[in-house]
């Protein structure tokens, strides 16, 4: 499993939540193995630097995964450009056989079909599955995450599995 977080801050809340969402997908379908977290704030001076080695290396990780989770905190209405840079590196289906979940997070509800109408269509132009409605955080929800993704999991879950087989 791969989680990549495209919010500019290190170790920001739409980490905690990305990570709230793969602890909850690998308790209910019983995954094992290593999880990759990327946490694009890490790399950010990297990215538009095409010869970066370790970027190049997340980049082969996170397209070797069959399940990525993407999250990322509502600016302007969409996903992050740290979140877009990243994966304008990959070509059209790099991440085919992968199955991938659009998390976002945001001040209120307005924006919540941001993850839907911009995350998502990005997952798919890239090959990846996605089985599974997209979930938006508010900042409200922070301090309920477990009963938030919980209660997303609870449907996602199901839908996940059938999907990476």
């Amino acid at each position: 499993m791969a989680v990549v977080v495209g919010n500019p801050k290190v170790n920001s809340r739409t980490l905690r939540v990305a990570l709230a969402v793969a602890d909850a997908l690998s308790a209910s379908l019983e995954l094992e193995g290593d999880r990759l977290v990327i946490d694009l704030a890490q790399v950010a001076a990297e990215l538009f630097d095409p010869e970066a080695q370790r970027v190049n290396d997340l980049l082969n990780q996170v397209a070797a995964s069959n399940l990525i989770i993407v999250a990322s905190p509502t600016f302007k209405a969409s996903y992050t450009g740290l979140l877009k840079s990243f994966f304008d590196r990959y070509s059209t289906n790099a991440l085919n056989g992968a199955v991938a979940v659009a998390v976002m997070t945001g001040a209120a509800t307005v924006h919540a079909l941001a993850a839907e109408v911009h995350l998502r269509p990005l997952l798919v132009e890239l090959g990846a599955s996605t089985p599974t409605r997209s979930l938006y955080v508010t900042e409200s929800q922070f301090d309920d995450l477990d009963a938030v993704v919980g209660a997303w999991a609870d449907t996602a879950s199901s839908l996940i599995a059938r999907a990476l087989g």
